[in-house]
């Protein structure tokens, strides 16, 4: 049998986002949140891929210390958090999800449109100091 494809997982994550790695045969997943850089540079030797979110900081050196490493997964939008130019060099490919919040960033945007309305954030202000004169925020239909 051959050895499992070893993934560290160094930012928390949704358990959804992770069950499919998690039910994948022949590979074995670690989830290890809060590792110093130094932690993460001793134990990288040991995986063939990293998945990241914002936390983590994939700089040369981890690059460097991930002998066995073959990609970097980013979470997420962009990947500022990783040193591509050095993954590159190493050929180790570097992916994200770039559509990855889309839904939540057009569900943001809808609340903060009806928010503003509704007048929600003065309305709230008011009634936190006390007050509430209820036609000053009236909102728009």
């Amino acid at each position: 049998m051959s050895e499992p494809f070893r993934v560290l997982v160094s930012d928390s994550m949704s358990k959804t986002g992770l069950a499919p790695l998690l039910a994948a045969p022949n590979i074995e997943v670690d989830v290890r949140t809060d590792l110093t850089p130094e932690q993460l540079i001793e134990i990288i030797p040991h995986y063939d891929a990293l998945l990241v979110r914002s936390s983590t900081q994939v700089t040369a050196e981890v690059l460097r210390a991930g002998v066995r490493l073959r990609v970097v997964g980013r979470a997420g939008v962009g990947v500022d958090n990783i040193d591509v130019e050095a993954a590159t060099q190493a050929g180790i490919i570097v992916v994200n999800a770039p559509t990855g919040n889309v839904v939540a960033a057009a569900e943001h945007t809808i609340a903060m449109l009806m928010a503003l309305a509704r007048n929600i954030p003065q309305a709230d202000a008011h009634v936190r100091a006390g007050l509430w004169k209820r036609n000053q925020f009236m909102g728009v239909e």
